[in-house]
């Protein structure tokens, strides 16, 4: 006995179409189409300046509006294409399909089951990277891609470049994207993330076809190189301005005294993590590196797992009344492994104070004769000491407070 055909009324109910790029596939772009009318009507193909001889293909086909332009111009202008058209039609979601043969249209209906609960979020489907088939290439590009990605959003996902996606187009009406190519699928992921979008992976099933049958439009060095200064460029921006940004509104929108508290139980995170968070703000706090401590600290913080938050607080030892104390502690801890002659005075201090938040803090150093190796080293060894002292203080304070709790082995 036959299924039952789709009710393809789901689609248009929900204002949802498919979209799919192509581009010189119209050897295979035949049986996508087909796949794809057995669960909609709503198709939108995006000809991306085919020279073959899909344009001709399509033209045989019934039910389809097809737009484009005659010069190439890539995957991600495509998509781009692809949703200003949905727009304008109407539509508030579209899914997004290669025309490549690799994804499998009875598929469609697992987007349409996650969207009931996720309404408002980007479902990408993963696909086995494991499987067999799937080029070398392919599955060490994903697994830099997906590294990348939680770099520049603590978010994990398992298949960062599938193409088969769900987008809540009625979100980006009046965001603007820059990429082009097959950095767009980066660019778009993390700029949703960054807006607060959710993104949910499901499970899909690819198609691999022999090395002699495979059509890739994808070029390693040119694309690869793309999407690596893609990736550069996200990254700074995560780390000079989303995480500060995010920070500061955090702080804006709570007192001081209730983010320490939520921040100290925040994820049931156990006192010794609290108080190694304290001990390496106050390093970081020290580290010769001024002007760049805050940022360093929330970087290696984001990468070592501890709360942000409070090694941003713990950091801020270095506030201006406490950069001459740090300094001539500093440098004579550095007089235990460097001899040099010259001594402190409260008038040099207060030069290098002054100094140090202008940026020039080095050469006046020089200037007054003072070892900077002295002083760097120092520095190191009197932030770790003192961070260490932080951190044993921190952890007897929690104990007392009740805070410290046995581990119970069952």
């Amino acid at each position: 006995m036959s299924e039952a055909p789709y009710d393809k009324s789901i689609f248009s109910a929900q204002r949802i179409c498919v979209i799919v790029p192509t581009f010189n596939n119209g050897k295979t772009i035949t049986a996508v189409i087909h796949g794809i009318q057995q669960y909609t009507g709503n198709i939108i193909v995006v000809n991306d300046g085919s020279t073959d001889d899909t344009l001709q293909v399509l033209a045989k086909m019934k039910g389809l509006e097809v737009v484009g332009y005659e010069k190439n111009a890539g995957k991600g202008f495509a998509i781009r294409t692809g949703f200003k058209h949905a727009l304008e039609r109407g539509f508030d979601y579209a899914i997004t399909i290669d025309s490549d043969g690799q994804h499998f249209p009875d598929d469609l209906p697992v987007f349409i089951e996650k969207l009931k609960t996720a309404p408002k979020a980007v479902i990408v489907g993963s696909r086995n990277i494991q499987t067999e088939g799937m080029p070398a290439k392919n599955t060490f590009a994903n697994k830099f891609s997906n590294f990348w990605f939680w770099a520049e959003t603590g978010l994990r996902l398992p298949d960062t470049q599938s193409g088969f996606r769900l987008y809540p187009i009625k979100e980006y009406r009046n965001s603007r994207f820059y990429t082009r190519k097959y950095e767009f699928e980066v660019e778009v992921l993390v700029r949703s993330a960054w807006s607060s979008i959710d993104i949910v992976p499901i499970p899909v099933r690819v198609y691999y076809p022999p090395e002699g049958e495979r059509v890739s439009h994808f070029r390693p060095l040119p694309d690869f190189g793309r999407i690596s200064i893609l990736n550069t460029v996200l990254v700074l921006l995560t780390f000079l301005y989303i995480l500060p940004l995010k920070a500061i509104k955090y702080l804006v929108n709570n007192k001081l005294t209730d983010v320490v508290k939520e921040q100290l139980g925040k994820h049931n995170e156990n006192p010794f993590k609290i108080a190694s968070a304290l001990g390496f703000g106050v390093f970081m706090g020290i580290v010769p590196i001024w002007g760049f401590q805050m940022l360093a600290a929330a970087f290696l913080a984001h990468f070592l797992r501890l709360n942000k938050v409070l090694v941003l607080l713990a950091s801020n030892i270095s506030i201006p009344p406490m950069i001459p104390f740090i300094i001539y502690f500093s440098y004579k801890t550095g007089g235990l492994f460097v001899n040099n002659p010259q001594t402190f005075n409260a008038d040099t201090l207060a030069h290098l104070k002054e100094k140090v938040m202008t940026g020039h803090f080095y050469d006046t150093l020089n200037e007054f004769g003072y070892s900077i190796i002295q002083y760097v080293l120092g520095s190191l060894v009197f932030g770790f000491v003192l961070g260490l002292c932080v951190w044993l203080i921190s952890c007897l304070i929690l104990k007392i407070a009740g805070l410290m709790k046995k581990e119970r082995f069952v």
